[in-house]
């Protein structure tokens, strides 16, 4: 299950950090791409507003022009002129102005308080000439100008783009001028729109991220219920295996009762028997004496029989002196009982080994030599057990005839005590091999040093 979830963590890290990684891609491309657009649109109504005011302005000087060319500069001339320009007003705030290059006002339309005063000094908002800057642009030939002034329709101070043209003969600037705070809202906006697009952009991958977490997340779920699944019907098959294992045990300690302690238990009770009654006769004393001499030493082995089933079910040696020695000790009774030479190797380092791993070691050893007694034929078998630092190593081999170790393995009945032995090392993080052939079998079982802590807790 950890490492389930380890693998989980593993792929849904890098998948964020690509998402992370697009999305800032995104939204500085989105960024720039807006900058440039707002650039464009900034340009383009900078070129109409200038064409716009350009052509105000040549309508204006067109409509004077008459006056102008006529080489008259008497006041009648000049009023004439200024009522012209006066009538010429645009929108609600589009008008013309004159100033004269002294810096007095000719002619305001909207602001009528300000004619006949000299503003050459007169000092705006933000600190600049604005009157001085028009007079020096109309005089250098005309151009544009931007400067903040009071917008009639609404009584507030805004931003202006003027244009201005000289006429020397009379000594007046004429101009007019666009507000830009219309342009500066439609840039607002635009900015707007571009910040909503990138909060758009940036939630819809938010979203994907999400859903694809959950994706993987729903995977990983799926999973874990599979492997739940998967690990509950190992359990069961595992203790029906149990089961079956008590049983068969339970079995074989039965008939080792029934076959051997109960048939020496009978025979001491009628060679008893038998004696009590001689005892009885002076004359079959001696006869007497003989029968509790046999009944003793049906005794003898009545102990031997149940020393030898009480070290199936748990060897006392194993608890008492460790695994090295209850190895040797296996190897010396299989050997008094079986034939076949057997040769133990050990380095004496087992005995650091943990109760649970030292019982499971034995039983696989147990089990590994019985095999070989039933199936092997073997004249010659070597039991090793050795401790490298790091794990501990057993090793049973023989030269029997071997086996197909896939042929057993796929048996649905047969090689159970394999399987027995590699579910028992796979309690404790061991690792279990078999290699067999026609020159023999070798069964190796591996417990790293680290299962005997994990076996205590």
């Amino acid at each position: 299950m950890k490492l389930r979830h380890k693998l989980i963590f593993f792929a849904v890290t890098p998948l964020m950090i690509a998402f992370c990684v697009i999305a800032l891609v995104v939204r500085h491309q989105t960024i720039q791409l807006g900058a440039q657009q707002r650039l464009s649109i900034e340009q383009a109504y900078q070129s109409s507003k200038d064409a716009e005011l350009r052509h105000y302005v040549d309508l204006a000087e067109h409509a004077v022009s008459h006056l102008y060319d006529s080489g008259l500069s008497d006041a009648a001339t000049k009023r004439a002129a200024m009522h012209i320009l006066a009538q010429l007003d645009y929108g609600n705030d589009g008008y013309f102005f004159v100033y004269d290059f002294a810096g007095n006002t000719v002619m305001h339309p909207r602001q009528p308080e300000l004619l006949e005063k000299n503003l050459w000094d007169w000092t705006n908002v933000d600190g600049t000439k604005t009157i001085q800057l028009l007079i020096a642009r109309a005089r250098a030939g005309g151009g544009y100008e931007r400067y903040l002034w009071k917008k009639p329709s609404s009584n507030t101070v805004a931003p202006k783009l003027a244009y201005v043209i000289a006429l020397p003969k009379w000594g007046w600037i004429i101009g007019t001028g666009i507000y830009l705070d219309d342009v500066d809202a439609a840039l607002t906006k635009i900015d707007q729109q571009i910040s909503g697009h990138v909060r758009d952009t940036m939630s819809l991958i938010g979203a994907i991220a999400i859903m694809s977490v959950v994706a993987i997340a729903c995977c990983g779920l799926f999973l874990n219920l599979s492997e739940h699944r998967v690990a509950d019907a190992k359990l069961r098959e595992l203790a029906q295996r149990v089961v079956v294992s008590q049983e068969e045990e339970r079995a074989r300690v039965s008939r080792d009762l029934h076959d051997g302690v109960s048939q020496y238990l009978v025979s001491i009770k009628l060679q008893t028997e038998a004696a009590i009654i001689k005892l009885d006769t002076p004359e079959q004393l001696s006869s007497a004496r003989a029968s509790f001499e046999r009944t003793v030493n049906q005794m003898h082995d009545l102990l031997g029989e149940i020393r030898h089933i009480s070290h199936d079910l748990r060897p006392a040696i194993l608890d008492d002196l460790g695994l090295s020695s209850a190895l040797q000790h296996l190897c010396e009774e299989w050997e008094a009982h079986s034939g076949p030479k057997i040769d133990f190797i050990s380095d004496g380092a087992s005995t650091a080994s943990s109760v649970v791993v030292n019982t499971v070691l034995f039983r696989i050893a147990q089990e590994a030599l019985n095999n070989v007694r039933r199936h092997a034929q073997a004249s010659h078998v070597s039991l090793e057990l050795l401790d490298d630092g790091a794990c501990f190593t057993l090793t049973i081999r023989d030269n029997g005839v071997g086996f197909d170790t896939s042929l057993i393995a796929q048996h649905p009945t047969r090689g159970i005590g394999l399987r027995n032995m590699s579910e028992r090392l796979a309690a404790v993080g061991g690792r279990f091999a078999i290699f067999s052939s026609q020159t023999g079998t070798t069964v190796q079982a591996k417990v790293a040093h680290l299962s005997r802590v994990e076996a205590h807790v």
